[in-house]
């Protein structure tokens, strides 16, 4: 049975990425997969990683629950609005003080090189935005894709990870919005 975590980057429980991360929850809850969901919003914690990696500071019980929570899961699923080319900073915030060295990934001593602790691990990008997502790819080059697939996933060993990108949102109709939470509810089922 596949263990998938659903994490939810979007500050606003009203936003239409609660509603794709319902329907995610409700295909792979379907499928028969075991699933539990992050909402980072709900997490009581500093998003500040205020020493960097120089100086260890104490994760807030949320995150120790939340990184038992990434290590139990088989699948990500990534869920969040593309803000100014980045992820919210309630999201990059968790990202900072989650995926610390010794729990996702180990430097090694003396080299370039680091151990990747997420292998064998899978992901789904779940991405809004309020521009076509061809212009965000060809004409914006896609950096929160390229952050969050290269920077952040594949550093930490997460090798095969897919995106779905839903846009322009704004000024979206509701047969729109209904198409992409089919969609995405069809991938749950699947889980992928």
């Amino acid at each position: 049975m596949k263990k998938i975590l659903i994490i939810n980057g979007h500050p606003d429980k009203e936003s239409f990425n609660f509603a794709l991360a319902d329907a995610y929850y409700k295909g792979a809850k379907q499928s028969g997969a075991e699933v539990q969901i992050i909402n980072i919003r709900n997490l009581e914690f500093s998003p500040n990683l205020k020493f960097g990696y120089r100086k260890r500071t104490e994760l807030e019980p949320d995150l120790l629950a939340a990184q038992e929570q990434l290590k139990w899961a088989d699948h990500l699923v990534w869920v969040y609005p593309v803000w100014w080319g980045s992820v919210p900073a309630i999201m990059k915030g968790f990202l900072d003080r989650v995926l610390l060295p010794g729990f996702a990934f180990k430097k090694r001593e003396g080299s370039v090189w680091w151990d990747k602790f997420f292998t064998g691990k899978t992901a789904r990008l779940i991405c809004t935005m309020d521009q076509p997502t061809w212009f965000y790819r060809l004409f914006n080059g896609a950096p929160s894709h390229s952050a969050m697939k290269k920077l952040t996933m594949k550093f930490i060993g997460v090798n095969s990870v897919k995106i779905s990108s839903i846009g322009p949102l704004r000024l979206s109709k509701e047969s729109f919005r209904k198409k992409w939470l089919q969609k995405i509810e069809k991938l749950g089922l699947k889980n992928k």
